[in-house]
């Protein structure tokens, strides 16, 4: 017989052993292919395989001999080369059954389950193999019974954990990705193993936890509850002078939070703000949300603060300061800042068309009734539809003007500093025509209807200017989107005039 017919005699497979060879291989790399998280696994395979080939080359070699020892020495190779040769075999078929099989059927079993099975597996083969070698099994599991006792009391401890691994896993009380709680620690579990489960904290720190404290003690899974979504409970506080009301507080809370999403926040439950306690002439109040990324609390809490924060500024509320202050600043009022304060308000009124006809005694009161209406980015300044009798002009930050169109939003137009929107709204009453939102932090001022109501009383004649002011910017903008002729656009600036004029005097109440 040649060597090669020896190696094959040798692994059981007179003949045929070369199919197995290229089966194997051809095996390993479509594993790999399908499961590139597995190639780790398919080449410590391929390393098992070739030390059994080398084992059964030897024993092949050593056929040839016909002394005593060389026998022995065969039958120990041949059965280290079947043992090896089988392993890696069971470690192919285990990685398509568990990683390609019954994940395509959408069944994972527990990663401690797939190892139980694998080692009883690698146990099945040995017995096998030692029994076909001829040895006594007797007296093994004699000896090994007497070593299993010595072994489970000088490591209880270790089992303890062994045991409190494989419950975990098989009743899936906590799971890989779960977020859980345990005394002040907080953290995401990254991984379940034999003795100890990993969890992974928002400090980037990882904590690894032996699986018996795991099954002793309280564990918090946060934000799982039966047949409900992952989400956790925040919550954000503030306070505010009890010269507030806290029906206004609340009002204004809940609305600017609600009226656009924000991110990792639950659209369901609704986000909540309460009264939660009075103490030293402030009211405490709570933002309550329910968190679905329990990785990210505190960016999502300050963008809450930060809603909150902008929110009470347009409502005129401010947030409650040490008393200290507040009597600091009334000893010493800033007369130069608001004096600035007041040019940067006629200044940006100046460099709006539509208050041009208006005198510096006007601008003045005009500039006095305006308030700061700051807005965060992606809050709605203005929606689509909406009834809202004042104009915004932007000191700061950028917006982008949005239109539904049979159900699509479009983006059509971005304003910035010193461009101003809302004219309509407050000069005739009419719904806005478009949305428009914050893409960054942004700074406005306000300015409503009754604060003109007081000048077009006093200067009737004014109208007609304000009218034509206003059918020039929307002729001009229908034109650009038509390209329609100049005398199309000069006959529908007389005719939208005509329209703009009689709603300004139904609005305003004023004599035709």
């Amino acid at each position: 017989m040649t060597l090669w017919q020896n190696v094959q005699t040798a692994a059981g497979m007179p003949g045929s052993f070369h199919w197995l060879v290229v089966g194997f291989i051809l095996a390993v790399a479509l594993l790999s292919y399908l499961r590139p998280a597995e190639r780790l696994r398919m080449r410590n395979s391929v390393i098992l395989f070739g030390l059994a080939f080398v084992c059964l080359f030897a024993a092949g070699a050593i056929s040839f001999s016909s002394s005593q020892a060389a026998g022995t020495v065969y039958l120990t190779l041949r059965g280290a080369g079947l043992f090896v040769e089988t392993v890696a075999i069971i470690n192919v078929a285990s990685v398509f059954v568990f990683a390609v099989l019954l994940r395509w059927v959408h069944l994972e079993p527990p990663q401690i389950a797939q190892d139980l099975l694998l080692a009883l597996g690698y146990l099945i083969i040995a017995i096998i193999i030692l029994s076909r070698s001829g040895v006594d099994l007797r007296g093994i599991v004699a000896t090994s019974a007497v070593i299993t006792a010595v072994i489970g009391f000088s490591l209880q401890d270790t089992l303890g954990n062994i045991m409190g691994g494989m419950a975990l896993q098989m009743e899936r009380t906590i799971r890989v990705g779960d977020w859980i709680r345990i005394d002040d620690l907080e953290g995401r579990v990254k991984e379940i193993r034999w003795r100890q489960t990993s969890v992974e904290t928002r400090n980037w720190d990882t904590i690894v936890i032996p699986n018996s404290q795991l099954m002793k003690g309280k564990v918090t899974l946060l934000g799982r509850r039966s047949a409900a979504p992952v989400q956790h409970r925040q919550w954000v506080y503030f306070a505010v002078d009890l010269s507030h009301s806290p029906t206004k507080v609340i009002g204004t809370v809940e609305t600017a939070l609600r009226a656009e999403p924000i991110p990792c926040v639950a659209a369901t439950p609704e986000i909540h703000c309460l009264v939660t306690d009075y103490k030293n002439g402030d009211a405490t109040y709570a933002v309550r949300y329910w968190l679905t990324d329990l990785s990210q609390p505190d960016p999502t809490d300050s963008l809450i603060r930060t809603r909150v924060y902008v929110a009470l500024r347009r409502a005129d509320i401010p947030l409650s300061i040490p008393t200290q202050s507040i009597l600091l600043e009334r000893e010493s009022p800033d007369e130069r800042r608001h004096s600035e304060d007041m040019e940067h308000r006629i200044g940006a009124l100046s460099k709006v068309e539509l208050f041009s006809p208006l005198t510096a005694d006007e601008k003045q009161e005009l500039a006095s009734a305006m308030i700061n209406a700051p807005f965060a980015k992606g809050e709605a300044l203005t929606r689509q539809g909406a009834e809202a009798h004042w104009l915004y002009i932007i000191r700061q930050g950028e917006v982008k003007v949005r239109v539904a169109v049979e159900g699509v939003n479009q983006d059509v137009a971005s304003l910035g500093p010193g461009d101003y929107f809302g004219e309509m709204g407050m000069m005739t009453g009419q719904p806005r025509a478009s949305s428009v939102i914050a893409t960054t932090d942004v700074k406005c001022y306000r300015l409503g209807k009754e604060a003109f109501q007081a000048i077009l009383q006093r200067r009737p004649e004014l109208v007609e200017d304000l009218s034509r002011t206003l059918a020039v910017r929307r002729v001009e903008l229908e034109a650009v989107r038509d390209e329609a002729s100049e005398e199309a656009i000069r006959e529908r600036l007389r005719k939208t005039q005509g329209v703009v004029l009689r709603r300004i005097r139904e609005f305003f109440a004023l004599k035709q």
